[in-house]
């Protein structure tokens, strides 16, 4: 990494720029070891790294009791990786982690190799995959939480370079100039993210005004929400196998049948260990699904790791306060299932209903048409059938009934209209006066 990069200093531009080259990947097994996931958490930070365009040409892993505060791995080990690095013509170092401040220059003062973390090349990944000007808002503010917590842990050694006790150094007033402009900025960019979300807010409130049924897809990066979405509602979003397609919210309506129908709306994938800033940053999207009426909780069935993604999107749900949410579990890439995956998944699942639990495939349709008969359940227990005998004077419910319900039948009497259908339960009060028949 360049030297402006080194010091922090690095702007978005600069941050999607580092998505090329030969890197080694660098983890701490720390004791007791746990190598398994050790080499299943440098599987996802491999593809991470893919995703940002490295090609990874290795991977080390070095057992500690603890992580090194000044080169994450020792110096000895450091000195053999940069050796190793050599060998093979590798020219980035990725490490399995957030690189601190003391860290990246103990590493970078004993190699000219650029330096990168887990922190970063989730970063750029978002950089590069913002596409609404909201989402590029959310990816910039990220990024200066990220700096100022950087900058923060230079300070001891900015002040440094004062010249004594009460006066102000040069580094000091660089420190704090820094501190300044970042605030300034985070504050511009808040504004106009509370401008947006509040958009949003509307949108939300008019679909909860008109009691639209809204399903969130949910799930781990990856495991192939888009792919559903697109399947479900002949959509061309992108999509691929490719971590963090979508930073956007998208909605959009699932005619399930004749008078059934929900809005279905994609979220941001979680990830183990996601840095707080970028939480903090992209929260008012994930509280999408906090507002939803249904959640498709959707986990890559191919996964080895496919219960631990489970209880990671679970985790994160609670902490959004939907928890209480109704749960569909949609198992998807069935088509190359893991059987070790499934057994493990099935045994944590196995105090949910089988009903709430489904195999399916957003790839080859596989599983889609039960996935859909759930769905038409789900809206229908919201709905009331219904016979009513309503006057020619309150004509105008049978469109009120279209518009939030089913009507199976409709009669055009001398003195009255006869209707019979289904309507949400919220939604009958217009029509209780003239109701003769409910279950």
């Amino acid at each position: 990494m360049n030297k402006k990069i080194r010091d922090n200093n690095t702007s978005i531009e600069e941050l999607m720029q580092q998505k090329s080259g030969r890197a080694i990947l660098v983890a701490v097994d720390l004791r007791p070891s746990n190598s398994d996931q050790v080499e299943r958490s440098l599987d996802e930070l491999e593809d991470l790294a893919k995703t940002n365009g490295f090609t990874v040409v290795d991977r080390i892993v070095q057992k500690l009791d603890k992580i090194d505060r000044n080169t994450f791995v020792g110096s000895g080990k450091l000195d053999d990786i940069v050796e190793r690095a050599e060998e093979i013509g590798a020219d980035f170092l990725i490490f399995n982690g957030e690189l601190s401040p003391a860290q990246t220059r103990g590493i970078t003062q004993a190699t000219d190799l650029k330096v990168s973390d887990r922190v970063s090349v989730i970063l750029s990944i978002f950089a590069d995959h913002a596409r609404t000007d909201e989402g590029k808002i959310q990816v910039e503010l990220a990024y200066l939480r990220y700096r100022l917590t950087q900058l923060v842990g230079r300070g001891a050694e900015l002040s440094r370079l004062g010249g004594g006790i009460g006066t102000r150094g040069p580094g000091e007033t660089v420190l704090e100039q820094d501190r300044r402009a970042i605030r300034k900025r985070m504050g511009v960019l808040r504004r106009e993210l509370k401008r947006m979300e509040d958009r949003r807010e509307r949108s939300r409130s008019l679909r909860d005004r008109r009691h639209v049924m809204t399903a969130a897809i949910v799930g781990y990066t990856n495991a192939g929400k888009s792919t559903l979405l697109n399947k479900l509602c002949d959509e061309t979003l992108d999509a691929g196998d490719r971590l963090f397609m979508t930073l956007d919210p998208t909605a959009r309506r699932l005619d399930i049948q004749e008078g059934l129908s929900l809005v279905l709306v994609d979220t941001v994938g979680f990830i183990r260990d996601l840095p707080v800033f970028l939480y903090q940053a992209f929260r008012a999207t994930f509280e999408e699904a906090a507002s939803a009426d249904l959640i498709l909780l959707v986990t890559d069935i191919s996964d080895p790791d496919a219960a631990m993604h489970i209880e990671v999107v679970q985790k994160q749900l609670n902490e959004l306060d939907a928890g209480s949410i109704p749960v569909l579990y949609l198992l998807n890439k069935v088509d190359r299932v893991s059987h070790e995956s499934l057994h493990d998944v099935m045994t944590m699942l196995r105090n949910e209903k089988a009903s709430h639990i489904l195999q399916v495939s957003a790839k080859t349709g596989e599983g889609l048409d039960q996935l859909l008969s759930s769905l038409a359940r789900f809206v229908e227990d919201t709905l009331l059938e219904y016979r009513a005998v309503i006057p020619y004077k309150e004509a105008g419910l049978v469109a009120h009934a279209r518009e939030y319900g089913t009507v199976d039948d409709v009669k055009y009497e001398n003195d009255v209209i006869i209707l019979e259908g289904k309507i949400r339960k919220n939604e009958v009060r217009p029509l209780m006066p003239w109701i003769v028949h409910a279950p």
